[in-house]
Formats: C-alpha cells, structure tokens, sequence
C-alpha cells in the first residue's frame, strides 16, 4: 500500500469529517454525510493499520474517529437550561416524591433529639462520664461558642458544607444496606441530644438554641432528606413491586443520586449561613429568623415547585430516552 497516495487521496474526506464532528447542530444531509464518511475514514484506517502503519496518522485518524462517534451517537453537554431543569424539575420532583419518607424521618429524628435531651438532663453521668468538670465549664463557658467563631467566615463555611455533605453522603450510600443509615442518623441526633442538655442543664439553652437554629434547620433536614432517601434506596429492592429486583433498584438508584446532587446545593445554603450568620453579631431573633426563612423557603420550593413538577409527570428519575429501552413486565 502507498501511504503517501492514500493521504493525497483522502485527506479531504478526512478533513471534512473533523470537520462535521466539531459542529454542535447538523442539517440532515450534513448528519447522512457525517455517517457515509464515517464508515469511509473507518476503512482508510483499517487499511493503514495493516500495512505500515504510521503511528503518527493512525492517532489523527482515531481522534477524528473517535470525536465523529460521539457526534453520531448524540453527544449532550451541560447548558444553563440542563441545570435549570435540574433544580426546577428534577430535584423538587425526587424530593416531593420521597416526602413521606423523609418527612418521618425527621420526625423521628427530631423526637429521638428531645428525648435523648430529656434523659440525658434526668442523667447527667451520661456526660460527667465523658467529660471532666473543667472539660464541661470550658466548653459550657466558651467552647461552644467559639467553635462557630475560631476561622474565618469563609474557610469555616466551607468545612462545614464538606463535613454535612460526607454525613448526607454516608445517609445515602449506606441505603444500600439499611441499617447503616439509621446508625449514621443516630449518632447525629444522639450528640445532638447530649449538647443540647449539657448546654440546657448549665442555663446555656438560649446560647445553644441562638447557636444552633439559625444554620441547624436546613441542614439538618437535609441530612434528614439524605436518610430518609437511603431507606428508601433500601425497601426497593426489599420490596420491588411488579418489577424485577434490580430494575427497581437501578430506578431508585437513579433518583436517589439527583437528590444527593442536589443536596449538594441545599447544604452550601446552611453552611454559609452557618459560616456567615450564625457568628455574625447580628441579634439572635435576626439570625434565627434568616434560619427560619431558609427552612420555610426549603419546604416551599418542595411542595410548590415539586408538587408542580410531579403532577407534570416528573419523578426525579433520568428521561425514558437516556435510560434505554427496558423489557415488558406483568402487572
């Protein structure tokens, strides 16, 4: 084979589908070109790949191959209104779905709290246990205070928005198992409990309410979320339904990473606030009122904006077309 007369002979065909791969939107006759010149190109590089192959060439004709393959099978990029449908139907829509879940979730979490406070206030060796005298004046006295103040605005806004976003993320993944998400949610509600009384039995409740509500709301519901999604990734393939057991697990799977997705966004919210607000010097009925606003706004974007997006036939599921063709079931 003469390669020097196969590239005289061919580079503009070549050229000609680099060309077609790289534009975003094509005409019909433009996208039956790109596939008659696909399959041509494929045949040049076939042919050199026997003979003498030039390394150099065959990369160029892979790359072309390669970018020409994506453009056939209907390459999608992120845009703004990717983005913009994610968090106006997507997510509400997951989050709507998931509600009962959720929502008893936090119910119970939130019972657990109080009555982890209450027996611990009726107990106090639960902490005497763990602490020294002058481990709980100090942080009575100043540590639980300062620990909202010893960094920076913005580096603690973003440890902490890490830090929740592990602790959604184990809730999540853990559903995989079960009972992992409610010992992850356990641990949380205990010391959660235990502070809220060792702070309430050395008349620090104001302190640690004033503290915790303004940035504790919205992120502790979306912890919440992130359990209650976990528990629910766990009873579908407990309790399938009409379809097979992986399937349901697969659909399940898929929405429960949108709401993961957008929890991403829910605990940036609370951990700016966190970082920015619950420190400030602002009064605490301000600050507990920006958590209070945070809260409702989180609640109303659920049940407004993912009622809406539900009864349009969301389900914080993917598209029918990106999930594929699925086989026929009874039922």
């Amino acid at each position: 084979m003469n390669l020097d007369a196969l590239v005289a002979a061919h580079s503009d065909q070549w050229r000609r589908l680099d060309e077609l791969s790289r534009r975003r939107r094509l005409t019909g006759g433009q996208a039956d070109e790109l596939l008659d010149l696909y399959q041509q190109v494929s045949t040049h590089l076939s042919l050199i790949r026997t003979g003498e192959a030039d390394p150099t060439l065959v990369r160029h004709l892979s790359t072309i191959l390669s970018r020409a393959r994506v453009t056939l099978a209907g390459q999608t990029s992120s845009t703004w209104s990717d983005l913009g449908g994610f968090f106006l139907r997507t997510f509400p829509a997951a989050l709507y779905r998931l509600r009962r879940w959720w929502l008893l979730t936090l119910a119970l979490n939130v019972l657990a709290a109080f009555l982890v406070a209450w027996w611990t206030i009726e107990h106090p060796q639960v902490y005497t246990s763990m602490m020294t005298r002058e481990e709980i004046n100090a942080y009575v006295g100043t540590d639980f205070e300062n620990y909202y103040r010893e960094f920076p605005h913005h580096e603690f806004a973003t440890l902490v928005w890490v830090n929740n976003a592990w602790v959604a993320a184990q809730a999540i993944v853990f559903g995989v198992l079960g009972f992992p998400v409610v010992y992850v949610l356990w641990q949380n509600t205990m010391g959660l409990g235990i502070v809220g009384a060792l702070m309430a039995s050395h008349d620090r409740a104001s302190l640690f309410f004033g503290m915790i509500l303004p940035h504790g709301l919205l992120e502790l519901t979306a912890v919440f979320v992130a359990g209650g999604a976990g528990l629910w990734l766990f009873w579908s393939w407990i309790d399938p339904g009409p379809r097979p057991r992986a399937v349901a697990f697969a659909e399940a799977g898929r929405t429960v990473i949108a709401i993961a997705l957008g929890l991403v966004a829910v605990l940036l919210v609370s951990g700016l606030i966190e970082g920015f607000v619950t420190p400030s010097g602002l009064p605490t009925a301000a600050r507990i009122l920006i958590g209070v606003l945070a809260e409702a706004a989180f609640f109303a974007y659920v049940f407004v904006v993912g009622r809406r997006a539900f009864r349009a036939g969301a389900t914080g599921d993917v598209s029918r077309t990106a999930v594929g063709d699925a086989a026929p079931m009874a039922g």
